[in-house]
């Protein structure tokens, strides 16, 4: 609780210390400063900073984040609109992610050195290096213009989210990849698995029960930590292909100063991050029972 009091005061430190006055964004240049500073009082801009916070820590403790001064719309329907697009890219990104990634790890372990393991990792480097936009033209160059084989922008269709979920997989999986081929490769120096093949046990059943088993402790906490994201949005990419989610809402707000939006995002981002890491040290626990008798000093 005190970790998220602490990061909802210094995004709203963040949010007022930035250059510029939000309410020259949202007016015309032509408008009076009278009127400028009669619609800075009506949104409480005015206002001394430790107001504005106490204000806003009030009302977001009675389930209003505020109302956008660019949407004019509370920026909880705001939010509630933009996730489900977010949940949709981010989400499958996800699942794809690992879905790649977890297998070419622990092949890249089991073949250590060989072309493969070199081919992959590097390739994966490559492609993690490679920023998202870029790859986001090129693949709208490639497969929307010249090929036309699917749509450039959009979100009603299926066909509209191919291509940033294989932007996003492509750009992300490689960390995942690696890390997986490192927990591996850590897993096969333990006596367990050791023992494991001295009772003859194949080797496809060593490496999914018992290898492939332990290293995904430190990729299930991974997961865990990509939940706000999920949330949140992939601000590049839904703004290169024109999705409405959360990253595009978070970026055009930041644009404009819109604070109570940007506000309730970032607010929303911390206190999951913080849910999802507790949640990802209890699934550890009852992952790895070593864990467990850490923490308890092996009394239980």
């Amino acid at each position: 609780m005190l970790l998220v009091i602490c990061v909802s005061f210094l995004v709203f430190c963040l949010m007022y210390m930035m250059p510029g006055d939000p309410v020259d964004m949202i007016v015309d240049r032509k408008v009076s400063a009278e009127k400028k500073a009669e619609i800075a009082h009506e949104l409480g801009y005015d206002l001394p900073f430790f107001t504005q916070y106490k204000n806003w820590v009030v009302d977001i403790l009675h389930g209003d984040f505020g109302t956008s001064v660019r949407y004019k719309s509370p920026v909880s329907e705001l939010m509630s609109a933009r996730i489900p697009y977010s949940l949709k890219l981010c989400g499958w990104s996800l699942i794809f992610e690992l879905v790649l990634a977890l297998p070419l790890g622990l092949l890249c372990a089991m073949k250590k050195d060989g072309f493969f393991d070199r081919f992959t990792v590097n390739f994966s480097l490559f492609l993690t290096a490679v920023p998202a936009f870029w790859l986001g033209a090129l693949f709208i160059l490639l497969f929307a213009v010249k090929l036309n084989w699917l749509p450039i922008s959009g979100y009603q269709n299926l066909e509209n989210y191919i291509m940033p979920i294989a932007v996003t997989v492509l750009s992300g999986m490689g960390g995942t990849l690696r890390i997986t081929k490192t927990e591996v490769l850590e897993v096969f120096n333990e006596k367990y698995v050791t023992t494991a093949y001295a009772k003859g046990l194949p080797k496809r059943t060593v490496m999914i029960k018992h290898v492939l088993r332990n290293a995904l402790i430190l990729v299930t906490t991974l997961v865990f930590m990509s939940i706000p994201w999920l949330i949140s949005g992939a601000v590049v990419i839904e703004k290169i292909f024109g999705l409405p989610g959360m990253g595009n809402l978070l970026l055009n707000s930041i644009i404009v100063q819109d604070m109570p939006v940007v506000q309730a995002v970032l607010l929303l981002i911390a206190i999951l991050t913080v849910i999802c890491n507790l949640l990802s040290d209890v699934i550890m626990g009852i992952l790895d029972p070593r864990i467990r008798l850490s923490l308890t000093g092996g009394d239980n």
